[in-house]
């Protein structure tokens, strides 16, 4: 039981297909009590199923947009937690127009809205969670190769994505001296709620699948093991990193069977 005794803050699990529940179910068999946050009604009702599933009565409503509900999470949390160990950010979004078409038309609304929803509300959690998160304790993003290398259709998420990773290697600096690690988690294509906002992304799966040394797509499961190890004392020597869970697709240059009629 890697995590008994542990606490862990799950934010932006949607469904039973997201990355985040993988991590949340992972975490939870290894001991961990878990709590939740869900952005509005609708999620709320697929939330609390998962929640009571997984032992936990801690469900609460967060939009990172909203200043009120992000003033009032850390009271909200340590009211219903206490302190807690562990902070899974699972929360990306950009206007699906931004998803298509070249990113140069990339209006600056819909610029500012992936980069604050997916970036700055990394920042801003681990700001006004820091206070209630042990020493030692650790925070798992999660990110995409889209923000290394350009990927048809991910566009202005790509860039988010890179931003993000930047943010983490900061924030492991301000984190250090409290012994905190934060890192991030980039996950080969998964059908989730998110992806179905991708342009032909049945396509990516299929290129992934085909190139990818291990020669298949992961699975949620695949990613919260990943997690389960970073937010563990397994990896209390890890900090400021992105760890790939993609099949080892993020390694390939060329694919072997190139050709070029």
């Amino acid at each position: 039981m890697l995590l008994k005794g542990k606490k862990g803050l799950i934010i932006g699990l949607a469904n039973k297909h997201s990355i985040a529940y993988g991590i949340a179910v992972a975490t939870r068999e290894h001991g961990a009590e878990l709590g939740f946050t869900y952005l509005n009604d609708s999620i709320k009702k697929r939330v609390e199923p998962i929640a009571e599933e997984l032992g936990s009565k801690v469900v609460i409503s967060l939009d990172v947009t909203n200043i009120s509900d992000m003033n009032s999470l850390r009271e909200i949390v340590e009211k219903e937690m206490g302190h807690i160990d562990f902070i899974i950010h699972s929360i990306a979004f950009a206007p699906k127009r931004a998803l298509s078409g070249d990113t140069i038309n990339t209006t600056r609304e819909d610029f500012l809205i992936a980069l604050d929803v997916s970036v700055y509300s990394l920042i801003e959690i681990t700001k006004n969670l820091s206070p209630i998160l042990n020493n030692n304790g650790s925070i798992v993003t999660l990110s995409y190769l889209g923000g290394d290398k350009y990927v048809p259709n991910y566009n202005v998420m790509g860039i988010a994505k890179s931003a993000l990773q930047a943010t983490v290697r900061y924030l492991a600096v301000d984190l250090g001296s409290r012994g905190i690690r934060i890192n991030a988690l980039s996950a080969g294509p998964i059908k989730t709620l998110a992806a179905s906002g991708i342009d032909d992304f049945r396509n990516l799966l299929k290129w992934n699948e085909k190139h990818s040394p291990l020669s298949r797509n992961v699975s949620i499961e695949d990613v919260g093991n990943s997690a389960l190890y970073l937010v563990s004392d397994l990896s209390r020597g890890v900090t400021g990193e992105t760890h790939y869970v993609d099949s080892g697709y993020n390694i390939i240059g060329m694919p072997k069977d190139a050709t070029i009629n």
